[in-house]
Order: C-alpha cells, then sequence, then structure tokens
C-alpha cells in the first residue's frame, strides 16, 4: 500500500495527512505555533516556528498512521499563501518573521502604487489589486526596512518566498528553490498569460529578480527530502498549492463553473473557469487554479475567479479569546441556535479590513441593531450570519463575473461543520450548499497533486470517483425575510 503525506501549513498552525492510495485518511495531527501582533494591524510569524509545526505535526501523524517515513511515496504541501518569507541562501536562516496575509501595514504603498497610475497594468498582468493582503508590497517593506538586507538582496545571498518555497528549501536542505504558479500568482510579480516572473512588476516595486524562486507546476517532482526528522532522506516532493486552489482541487471541481467555499481563518471562495481568463469587473481576483505537470492530463492550466473574506473562523475566536462569549469555537452553534434569530443585530466582520468585492483596508468590525433584549445568544447568531453575509457578497459578484448563475456550492474548512452556519448560507444564497465526507480537503488537494506526479493516481478521474458528498443543504427561508436581512446587512457594510 502506497502513502501519500499532506503538509497543510495554515495561518494558526500545521495540519498533516497520511493518505492512502484508495485515498482514506488513515493519519492526521495538528500543531499550532504562535502568532505575533508587533502592533495594531501587524500579523507576524517566526519561520522557525512554522517549520517546528511541520516537523511535530508530521511526527505525530506518522504514529497515528501507525507507518513510518519508509512508507511514503510522495509528499504534498499545501500552505498559507501570501504569507512572505525572507531567508539567507546559506544555511536557511530567516532574516525576520514573516509578514502574514492578515497584514495591513503596506496600505500605504498600496495608495501610492494607485495614486501613481499602476493600478490597471497590474490587473491586466496578474489578475491581482494594490492591496496589503499580496505578497508583493509585503515583500518591498521588508527591503526597504532595511537597506543592507536590500543589499543582499540584491547579490543573491537572500531569498524570498511564500511558505510553500521555505518549506521545500527545508525540507531538501537547499536542494530546491522553487514556487507553484498557484502561489506565483499571489505575488503582485507573476504575468498570468505567460505564468513567469515580469520584469515590469518588479520595477514597480524595486525587487531584484535574484531573490524570487522558480515557477513550477502544481504536479511534479521539485526535490527530495533530506535531514527531515522522521522522514528517510529521498521522499519526493511532488505536489504544491495555494491552500484555496489546492482546496478547490481536492474539492474535485474540475469543470468551468465548479465552485467551493472554504471556512477557514477567513472565507476564500473560488469558481473554475478552465483555459479562460476571466477578468474582473465586480472587485474578484482571477488566479490560476493549478497547473498539472504529471498524469493523464500533464500541461492542463486552469484558471479560477476567487473572493475572499479576511476574517470569518476567525470572528468565532474573537468572540471565544477576547470577549469570552465561549468556552470553546464549537459552543457557538448551540449558543447561537438558542434564539430563533439575531434579533436584527447585524455583526461585520470586518476585523481586518474589508476584502472582495469592497477592498477596504480601513475598514473597522461593526455591530448594529442593539437593544436592551440583546443577549450573547444574539451576538452569536449574528456572528454566524456575518460569515455568511460577506460570502453572499462574493458569489453575487463571482456569478456576474462570470455570466453563469451558480448551482451548488461546495463547502470545506473547520466552520462548514457548523450546521446552523451551512443552512443559512444556503438560504441566502438560494442554492444548495454540498459538505463532503472528508473537509480537510485542503490537505486531499495537495495529496492527490503529489500522487499525481507519483503515479499513485492516473488522472483527475480517480480523485473524482472517490469524492463523497457527507451532506447537502437545500434553502427553506422564506426570501422576503431574507431580502430583509440583506438590507440591514448592506447598510451595515457601508458604515463599517
Amino acid at each position: 500500500m502506497r502513502h501519500v503525506v499532506a503538509i497543510d501549513q495554515g495561518t494558526t498552525g500545521t495540519t498533516v495527512l497520511v493518505i492512502d492510495e484508495q485515498l482514506r485518511v488513515i493519519g492526521r495531527a495538528t500543531q499550532e505555533f504562535r502568532q505575533i501582533y508587533p502592533h495594531p494591524g501587524w500579523v507576524e510569524h517566526d519561520p522557525e516556528d512554522i517549520w517546528t509545526s511541520v516537523v511535530q505535526a508530521l511526527g505525530a501523524a506518522l504514529a497515528d498512521a501507525g507507518v513510518s517515513g519508509d512508507d511514503i511515496t510522495a509528499i504534498g504541501i499545501t500552505n498559507q499563501r501570501e504569507t512572505t518569507v525572507l531567508w539567507e541562501r546559506a544555511g536557511l536562516r530567516p532574516v525576520r518573521n514573516a509578514i502574514v496575509w492578515q497584514d495591513r501595514r503596506t496600505a500605504d504603498i498600496c495608495a501610492r502604487l494607485k495614486q501613481g497610475g499602476h493600478e490597471d497594468l497590474v490587473r491586466a498582468k496578474t489578475g491581482l489589486i494594490f492591496d496589503p493582503y499580496f505578497s508583493g508590497t509585503k515583500l518591498a517593506w521588508m527591503l526597504d526596512e532595511d537597506q543592507d538586507r536590500r543589499r543582499r538582496a540584491g547579490a543573491g545571498e537572500l531569498a524570498f518566498g511564500t511558505v510553500d518555497a521555505y518549506l521545500v528549501a527545508r525540507l531538501t536542505a537547499g536542494e530546491a528553490f522553487i514556487t507553484d504558479v498557484s502561489n506565483a500568482s499571489r505575488t503582485l510579480f507573476m504575468d498570468l498569460a505567460t505564468l513567469s516572473w515580469d520584469d515590469q512588476l518588479l520595477g514597480l516595486l524595486d525587487i531584484p529578480r535574484e531573490l524570487l524562486p522558480d515557477i513550477a507546476c502544481s504536479s511534479e517532482v521539485y526535490g527530495h527530502t533530506r535531514g527531515v526528522p522522521g522522514l528517510p532522506d529521498g521522499v519526493p516532493i511532488a505536489g504544491i498549492a495555494g491552500d484555496q486552489q489546492a482546496a478547490l482541487f481536492g474539492q474535485a471541481c474540475f469543470s468551468p463553473g465548479d465552485a467551493k467555499c472554504t471556512y477557514g481563518t477567513g472565507a476564500f471562495l473560488l469558481m473554475n473557469t478552465g483555459a479562460e481568463v476571466v477578468a474582473s469587473n465586480a472587485g474578484l481576483l482571477t488566479t490560476v487554479a493549478w497547473k498539472l505537470g504529471a498524469g493523464a492530463e500533464a500541461g492542463e492550466v486552469c484558471y479560477a475567479l476567487e473572493g475572499a473574506a479576511f476574517v470569518a473562523g476567525a470572528v468565532v475566536q474573537w468572540l471565544r479569546d477576547e470577549l469570552g462569549l465561549v468556552a470553546t469555537a464549537a459552543d457557538i452553534e448551540p449558543l447561537a441556535r438558542s434564539v430563533e434569530d439575531a434579533g436584527e443585530v447585524i455583526m461585520v466582520p470586518a476585523l481586518a479590513g474589508l476584502g472582495a468585492p469592497h477592498w477596504r483596508p480601513q475598514a473597522r468590525g461593526l455591530i448594529t441593531g442593539l437593544t436592551r433584549g440583546t443577549t450573547k445568544a444574539h451576538l452569536a447568531r449574528a456572528a454566524l450570519d456575518g460569515i455568511a453575509l460577506q460570502n453572499y457578497d462574493i458569489l453575487k459578484a463571482m456569478e456576474r463575473d462570470a455570466g453563469r448563475p451558480l448551482e451548488v456550492l461546495k463547502v470545506d474548512g473547520g466552520a462548514s461543520a457548523n450546521d446552523l452556519l451551512m443552512q443559512f448560507q444556503s438560504d441566502v444564497l438560494g442554492v444548495a450548499i454540498s459538505r463532503p465526507a472528508v473537509v480537510e480537503t485542503t490537505a486531499l488537494g495537495a495529496a492527490f497533486l503529489a500522487g499525481l506526479a507519483t503515479g499513485v493516481w492516473q488522472s483527475k478521474a480517480d480523485i473524482a470517483a472517490a469524492w463523497r458528498e457527507d451532506r447537502r443543504f437545500e434553502p427553506v427561508a422564506d426570501r422576503a425575510a431574507v431580502d430583509a436581512h440583506l438590507a440591514r446587512w448592506n447598510e451595515a457594510v457601508a458604515k463599517a
């Protein structure tokens, strides 16, 4: 029996799955790590903490599966995408903390670039906009922070990458310095048409090309393990995709029009647009979903439309950790169910600004409609409603850009286990919600990509045949009541 390891390196922790060739998850482990908040709006990670969490989760997952490192055929990686890491090529030592995708410190840089009239060029080439979300301005800030760092970058002494590139370098002891197309498409540096770094885009932010990794497919052998605790040398690292693209793949969203939403720290919605690069006129992003370098579909390039709400599950963490409203995240659903509705309370969870389709980095969270009768149960219900209502804005924009109505939305991620949230999401969208039997589809996607590159699976059809639905939610709410709720939501968003 062949086994594939999937490393899912996320914002608050690393999850490792061990998957057999019949697509069964036989081992899993999660290791959390520190979140660092140096200033309001700033979020950082220590890359050494990330690496330690990977090693610890890997060892625990192998133990849980009852297999040894010698039983592993391939490794796939999926990662928090725009988080920006800078390290020394010799020795692989990070030169500072990573700047996390949620970080808003580069808002002023983005504003200057917009005022300079560069956004149309960037949107046309990359499918992105100037927002602190993306890696490009984070890297520029890192280089501007320390002029010796900028000198070393130009001399080829330093390496930039999103977390995937950093992990591949660590797993291979520096043998491989690569990223895949899905992660590269989130940097502001890659041309969607050519799938290569663009000198004009690099010039806008004064980024030395010497810093950049090679761009590879999402499914091919990039290098082999060397000196990794718990693994023998020589295990191929063979699949990479940014977390949301990996989830699209893991959900078997292989046809144009297929869409998924991952409910994690944020909520991320992607719709497959096939080989077509669909430009957005409604505030969404155009991104690379994957490029296959192996298997029956080798050479296939797939694009997607994407909308992101920066805070989804994180609002539940905020209610738990900062307000003490619940003891555990799982307590939010029974508390919210204890009231019939939110009592006209609206919570806009813009705790890290508003993402698509609004793109207002200075927006702040807002609660409206409070009365003397408002209870913590109403606040819990309003928080869940706010997660779903953000997604309504994104999905409606996606339908306009794609020119087709959404028929079914596949869901995954931790908060997709919340039946109350899923039912309200179906009600507000007016479409069916499909939840898979295995909701860790981000990790599954990474495993599938690695397995395709190493012959564990031969084609996407093998994966599609094995995908299983756990539950389907159909809209049941009165539409007039939903529309009234949406009207209150729109008023609140305008004030956030």
